[in-house]
């Protein structure tokens, strides 16, 4: 408790610098819009710390040395005009002071015009996906963070639950605009370093921008409880020179043209299957469990379920249309044909589960364009 109040002490007087060293203060960010808010926070904290000097000064002076004991009685002040007009007008002041620079801080934040590069946000349980508005760049950013550290099997990185799997790329001094949106339920995309922190929310677009300063990689939550796995949807900025943003780009174009290419391709079961692992770790296995085991009774287990034992063609609709009943997603939206096809294969022929099926992308394709 000594040590708490200490550092709670340290807190209230020591200047920026150190108490970002510290940890308590917020960070100042790498943008030009995160340095004037965090400013602003520096400038009202100040001006309170400031009233609460003067205020808690003068009403302790005033409780000691007019205490009852010395004999003093209350002075009373009522009707008295110069006293009224005086803590009238001084909070009017203090508050148009903190009012001005607040103005033109949220002017700016609000400000998103005549950005250089628009990306569409949309929340998913549990996941954010990312599209790149004129540029045909699309794709969805799932949590990275090893099943074996989540389940303390492993040491933590340092990164622990605020790794992707895709990065949003940007480029340095370029302005970007952010369009958020929700396809489930309210999630919140928040970004510290950026000063970002916007509701994503079903039927509704909320935008915001940011223009980085500076190349690296900074992090970010959800900020909106939005359900069982709220925690494992970090968001990652890796932003980068125009140069390599130019050729992030071009590759991401190469690699959506390769996934459509890859449809058509002739799978192999064991191919399938590797594949599938992958996926169903990103996509699966925080409610069904890497094992399969799920968590009955609203994730139900797949080692040995009916269901991935029984007919291709039920177990194909249920992950391609979801099952809104039981929270589970409609993949068909989410995924490509390819992924689609691997994962079910996958659940077909693990665990427990030995039908020897192989689900192909041109069966998942099939059924989707029948829809």
């Amino acid at each position: 408790m000594c040590r708490r109040l200490h550092l709670f002490c340290l807190a209230l007087v020591l200047p920026p610098a150190p108490l970002l060293a510290l940890e308590f203060n917020m960070p100042t960010g790498v943008t030009d819009t995160s340095q004037s808010v965090f400013n602003l926070h520096m400038t009202i904290f100040y001006i309170c710390l400031a009233i609460a000097v003067v205020v808690f000064g003068v009403m302790l002076w005033s409780i000691y040395h007019h205490r009852k004991s010395r004999g003093h009685e209350a002075a009373q002040f009522h009707g008295n005009i110069l006293v009224e007009v005086i803590w009238t007008t001084i909070p009017f002041l203090i508050l148009v002071a903190i009012a001005i620079p607040s103005t033109i801080t949220l002017g700016d934040l609000y400000d998103a015009s005549e950005s250089d590069i628009d990306i569409q946000v949309t929340g998913h349980q549990w996941k954010w996906h990312y599209k790149y508005i004129g540029e045909d760049v699309d794709f969805f950013s799932v949590l990275a963070t090893p099943r074996e550290e989540i389940e303390n099997r492993k040491k933590k990185n340092p990164n622990y639950l605020l790794e992707v799997d895709n990065p949003v790329v940007v480029p340095v001094h370029k302005k970007v605009r952010f369009l958020f949106t929700s396809n489930d339920v309210i999630h919140a995309w928040w970004v510290p370093d950026l000063a970002i922190k916007k509701d994503a929310i079903p039927g509704f677009i909320n935008e915001s921008w940011t223009r980085i300063k500076e190349p690296g990689v900074y992090r970010g939550q959800c900020a909106e409880l939005c359900g069982k796995h709220h925690a494992f949807m970090p968001i990652e900025v890796k932003a980068v020179t125009e140069s390599e943003y130019e050729t992030w780009l071009a590759d991401q174009k190469a690699a959506q043209q390769a996934a459509v290419a890859a449809a058509d391709k002739d799978w192999s079961l064991e191919e399938l299957v590797n594949t599938g692992a992958t996926v169903y770790e990103k996509n699966c296995a925080a409610c069904h469990q890497a094992d399969g085991s799920g968590m009955p009774p609203t994730f139900p287990a797949l080692d040995g379920s009916s269901i991935v034992q029984g007919e291709k063609l039920d177990h194909m609709k249920i992950v391609t249309n979801g099952r809104v009943e039981k929270g589970m997603p409609a993949f068909g939206k989410q995924l490509t044909a390819v992924d689609i096809a691997a994962v079910i294969t996958f659940e077909r022929n693990s665990w427990g589960n030995k039908t020897g099926d192989r689900v192909t992308p041109a069966e998942i394709q099939d059924l989707m364009d029948k829809q």
